[in-house]
């Protein structure tokens, strides 16, 4: 079995601020860490290959300096790792980075049959939980996002339970599909000492714009149909006063306040 992880490197949001001025994200200084839910997509293709001895392969998008990400991956146990890194990737909405990997599959599939791929739910430097989708739609796969737990998996399908509000649904799907992961469904492993020593000797493997057959028009900034026009941060609000009354006295008091809104707003 092959397993396609797919794994971004992301800022560290809780260190991350907004510039006031250019409304944007202050990054320099600011440590990266692999996307909370890919690392737990990357967990349950681990087990897996634990389980049932099947291969595992992450595809990153990103710049040049998310090898550090790709050795730390390899010393967790991952075979095969690519980076897709491109100046003309950058600025990539969710839309243009969709086609660029899944063009990217699509040629690695000639190369090695893809039986699953599982990717994070969302990205905590965007939370637009898009990506996984549109990949699934561009290579028309099936698809089912925030699974809560794989129960079951053989060479034609994977049982899942999807997490639902307060419910679980059970699915059964067939392979090859795409899953997408919640950072709660495992605890991630730590790396293997044995590994870390062999991390930096495997293959590097960069992918460039030059080597996919993907329309230029349709990536980068200037091919991203989705715009930032403007970013802040919600200013805090005065909380009114807190004023300890009895249950008659509240009681008093709130249809008071709902009397004056009924009143005011005739």
């Amino acid at each position: 079995m092959n397993i396609v992880v797919l794994v971004k490197q992301v800022p560290d949001v809780s260190k991350v601020k907004i510039d006031p001025i250019t409304n944007t994200l202050i990054r320099v200084g600011v440590p990266n860490i692999i996307n909370p839910d890919d690392a737990a997509a990357l967990e349950e293709a681990l087990k897996i290959k634990d389980s049932k001895g099947a291969k595992v392969v992450t595809v990153t998008m990103g710049p040049p300096q998310a090898e550090g990400m790709i050795r730390h991956l390899y010393a967790l146990g991952v075979d095969t790792a690519y980076l897709l890194t491109d100046r003309k990737f950058a600025g990539s909405d969710t839309l243009a980075t969709s086609t660029i990997i899944s063009e990217f599959l699509k040629k690695l599939n000639k190369r090695m049959h893809i039986d699953l791929i599982l990717a994070g739910y969302q990205a905590i430097d965007g939370d637009t939980a898009q990506v996984g989708p549109q990949i699934a739609e561009l290579l028309d796969i099936p698809q089912i996002t925030h699974i809560k737990e794989i129960k079951k998996i053989t060479a034609s399908s994977v049982t899942v339970y999807k997490e639902l509000n307060n419910d679980c649904i059970t699915y059964n799907v067939a392979l090859p599909a795409l899953l997408t992961c919640i950072s709660n469904m495992n605890t991630p492993r730590y790396m293997n000492a044995f590994n870390i020593w062999g991390a930096y000797e495997k293959p590097f493997n960069t992918v460039t714009f030059a080597q996919l057959n993907v329309d230029e028009t349709k990536i980068g900034l200037a091919g991203s149909p989705t715009n930032v026009k403007r970013t802040f941060t919600k200013q805090a609000v005065v909380k009114a006063p807190a004023t300890s009354l009895s249950p008659l006295e509240a009681t008093s008091k709130i249809l008071e306040v709902i009397k004056d809104y009924v009143g005011g707003n005739k």
